[in-house]
């Protein structure tokens, strides 16, 4: 007889944005996709083998299919709330896009390939949809709607589907009516489940920043369903715990994901304890006042049977792979044109003639999401025989932005800034300063309230220059702020040359886990 230690995790266990967050377990390892909305690639897929430790392992979306339309920007359009199962060998996901329908693609394995996007339901307002196949092979799907698109939301919707996913076979039936509920104002992000002959739909609603996690039952898919809120903030400081997967492990545990809304850094997952109490209905977190909903827990132990592992999403980038790493994504659906990686250690971006002035329109925006705890960007930049008036750097980039970079003029190289976001126009940042060479050094330092400040060096070794400003990062559309690298020629200029890019090193401050003395033992043979 053996004993070992069970650790406990701290919540959140993603700190940063994965947004709309869902997960299957199949044959003990634990698969999780979010939401990508006009992020390229899309729907990240993320790998675990204890539900607390993550790692990348693939997207699932190589470029959005509407082609010439995502060509643009199109920030908080793209890839909604996403449903992931496995069903009959294969593993599916389902995924609205609000201007043109619910698609559907599938896999023989969650890193890949996946099959290209098929169309299932056409229509604008169409959002989060999830499938169920039933024990007697038929199937169904729910969704929700958006009030932005069609002018109807705090309502779900199912159909029956032809059990390939092809197709549905009916016009839908309201099963749902948020309006007839006490309190529920947004009623979205269903999820779809069957247990004990009751059919599930486990909903948030309330808002994404404030609201709560509902679930719904009856003997029919089509309900009457009954209600009950089985999650809230209470008297934690988790605002808006919903919107997630319930997840059982091998040896019975019931689990459910869900995100927390942090504003510029996006909506981080956290995990909570879960089971079925007498009455058949489901408890989630810790138990609440007065028995009310439960409270998310800011710690746990590990699901049984599971340790820490030395995992997460990779942030830096070293860039000698044959590729981008997974943690990088483009604006809109890139072009081969925009950037070369040989492995050699760096990435050489090609300016585009296409400079709208405001960044947040500029497609060639490379960005990886913000880290939920303070943090460090670093990297160097050099340009190479590029036009007159071409720009490069980093950039903290949400529905406001900053960045920092150089600059090439007619007479050398200048240190170059700016803010924008909230019109057509940015406004410069600090003054320009002459610089003795196409190369300078780069960082981005984030802070917790966050604050990010901007920091250049010419050569290596040298103090770095901090800039005098600070700027307050903001949210982006539906996401959270990104750190990025962009290289742009003014419109009409002749494309040419190139920005190298030296490695990139994320620094992030450590999260503090719970402490040693509360692990708890268990035994095994």
């Amino acid at each position: 007889m053996t004993t070992r230690i069970t650790p406990l995790y701290s919540n959140p266990i993603l700190n940063g944005d994965w947004p709309d967050p869902d997960a299957v377990q199949v044959d003990g390892t634990y698969y999780l996709i979010a939401s990508s909305f006009n992020r390229v690639p899309g729907l990240p897929v993320l790998r675990s083998r204890n539900l607390v430790d993550w790692e990348h392992a693939g997207h699932a979306l190589a470029e959005l299919p509407q082609g010439s339309h995502y060509s643009l920007v199109r920030h908080g359009s793209g890839v909604w709330a996403p449903a992931l199962r496995y069903h009959d060998g294969r593993f599916w996901i389902f995924y609205p896009d609000p201007d043109h329908g619910i698609f559907v693609l599938s896999a023989e394995k969650a890193e890949g390939p996946w099959s290209a996007p098929h169309l299932l339901y056409a229509g604008r307002g169409l959002i989060d949809p999830c499938p169920l196949w039933d024990d007697d092979g038929k199937a169904y799907l729910v969704h929700g709607w958006a009030q932005s698109r069609i002018g109807v939301k705090n309502r779900l919707t199912v159909h029956r589907m032809s059990p390939d996913a092809g197709r549905l076979l009916d016009h839908g039936t309201h099963v749902i009516n948020g309006g007839d509920l006490p309190g529920y104002t947004t009623l979205e992000g269903p999820k779809f489940y069957k247990r004990d002959g009751w059919y599930w739909i486990f909903a948030p609603a309330g808002g994404v920043a404030t609201g709560w996690q509902s679930v719904f039952r009856s003997r029919s898919p089509f309900g009457p369903y009954e209600e009950r809120r089985v999650l809230e903030q209470g008297r934690t400081d988790v605002n808006g715990p919903h919107q997630g997967a319930w997840v059982t492990t091998p040896e019975g545990q019931d689990w459910f994901l869900h995100f927390q809304d942090r504003g510029p850094y996006g909506r981080v997952v956290h995990l909570q304890p879960m089971g079925w109490g007498a009455d058949g209905w489901p408890w989630m977190g810790e138990s609440g006042d007065d028995g009310g909903p439960g409270v998310p827990v800011a710690s746990h132990r590990y699901p049984v049977g599971t340790f820490p592992e030395d995992v997460a999403p990779p942030t830096s980038d070293s860039f000698t792979a044959p590729g981008l790493g997974t943690q990088w994504h483009w604006q809109a659906n890139p072009c081969e044109s925009w950037s070369f990686q040989g492995g050699g250690g760096q990435l050489v971006l090609r300016p585009q003639a296409n400079d709208p002035v405001n960044l947040r329109e500029l497609p060639n925006v490379l960005g990886q999401i913000l880290p939920g705890t303070p943090s460090t960007f670093t990297t160097t930049l050099e340009l190479d025989n590029v036009p007159v008036g071409t720009r490069a750097g980093v950039v903290v980039l949400g529905q406001k932005y900053a960045w920092l970079g150089i600059v090439r003029t007619g007479e050398g190289y200048v240190l170059g800034s700016g803010t924008g976001g909230e019109g057509p126009h940015e406004q410069p940042l600090g003054r320009r300063v002459a610089l003795d060479g196409p190369r300078i050094e780069l960082q981005i330092r984030t802070d917790g309230t966050p604050r990010s400040t901007f920091a250049w060096r010419a050569r290596p070794g040298e103090p770095w220059e901090v800039q005098g400003w600070n700027f307050d990062v903001v949210e982006g559309k539906w996401i959270g702020a990104e750190l990025g690298l962009f290289a742009t020629s003014p419109l009409g200029s002749e494309e040419s040359g190139s920005v190298i890019v030296g490695p990139v090193r994320v620094d992030i401050a450590p999260v503090r886990r719970a402490a040693a003395p509360h692990f708890a033992a268990t035994s095994s043979s």
